[in-house]
């Protein structure tokens, strides 16, 4: 799905552009995955488990575009990728009213309102394709995730214990949150 591109005003003064991905990211996307994972142990992988090659993740941005289903914004701030924001639509009629959404960003630019931003256009974006309810998962511990995530209206529902082993050997649950959707 394609997002048109926006440019947003930051805490700092500074602008940043949301925009679509695009295949010609790939090789910025997968640095800038490595940086996240290699920043926080609440990434889903490892630095060492971004393995994809240029082609394949270029393939797989392509076809993020192609999706109906699926859309991701990437904030680029000059020149370079700082996070991205993933939304993802069930098409099952029993399940059509529920979305999923993901964020990452760089350590870097936390804290300038890049987060709270992206979450504004994701609920909008899904208020419009008529989804009535949006849900997330983070890992146990992510307080900053946690604290973002309820400021948009996200609330805690439940909780998947033992669902993540960090690499020093410890255990974290995971902790599912939902935000109701008032139908435009």
């Amino acid at each position: 799905m394609l997002y048109p591109e926006k440019t947003v005003r930051l805490k700092d003064g500074r602008t940043c552009i949301f925009r679509s991905s695009r295949p010609d990211d790939a090789e910025a996307m997968l640095e800038y995955l490595k940086t996240c994972a290699a920043q926080t142990p609440f990434i889903l992988r490892e630095p060492e488990e971004c393995t994809e090659t240029p082609q394949d993740e270029a393939q797989y941005l392509s076809a993020l575009i192609a999706s109906p289903q699926r859309l991701m914004i990437v904030c680029e701030i000059q020149g370079e990728i700082a996070g991205n924001c993933q939304l993802s639509f069930n098409s099952r009629r029993k399940t059509r009213h529920r979305g999923s959404v993901a964020i990452a960003l760089v350590k870097q630019y936390w804290g300038l309102g890049i987060g709270t931003a992206m979450f504004h256009e994701m609920i909008e974006i899904a208020r419009r394709q008529g989804l009535l309810q949006l849900e997330l998962e983070f890992i146990e511990g992510n307080r900053r995730g946690q604290a973002l995530y309820e400021k948009m209206g996200f609330h805690i529902v439940g909780s998947r214990p033992n669902a993540y082993r960090l690499s020093d050997g410890s255990m974290r649950q995971e902790i599912l949150m939902v935000k109701p959707l008032d139908p435009l």
